[in-house]
């Protein structure tokens, strides 16, 4: 499983994390994921909006399953990876997992959409951003 994942980001569970019943609060979980993603982000090129760089992603969607708990203070990683580029959006897939384990305890998936922000509308992914995404997940196909 852990192979499948090309770009992986560590994740300390803080005492604010946890809700009243003692585990980690379930929006918590979007939060780790979003992590993940500025790790991918990065990796790939895909930078934030700035004054300079009006071209950027957005999340259009997410989604999570709660596979296991998790309480203070564990170490995770959290794992992204390309599952589809589309014209003007990416769909990313995310595996939470005990550090250095293939113990999942959340996984889910979110749509990615590449906005010009000048204009508030989506815009298509440059080249060069969906090469470096078949190049990091080792898929000239994707």
């Amino acid at each position: 499983m852990r192979e499948r994942f090309k770009v992986w980001a560590p994740i300390t569970v803080r005492w604010g994390d946890m809700d009243a019943y003692g585990h980690v609060n379930n929006a918590v979980f979007f939060t780790y994921f979003e992590s993940g993603r500025i790790e991918y982000f990065a990796r790939i090129g895909m930078q934030n909006k700035s004054e300079e760089n009006l071209l950027a992603p957005a999340l259009a969607s997410a989604s999570v399953n709660f596979r296991r708990q998790i309480h203070f203070p564990a170490e995770l990683e959290v794992g992204v990876r390309a599952l589809k580029i589309g014209t003007s959006s990416v769909t990313l897939e995310h595996v939470l997992v005990q550090k250095g384990t293939e113990e999942i305890i959340a996984d889910g998936a979110a749509v990615i959409v590449y906005v010009d922000y000048a204009v508030g509308k989506s815009t298509p992914i440059p080249d060069a951003i969906r090469n470096t995404i078949r190049s990091v997940e080792q898929n000239p196909t994707l």
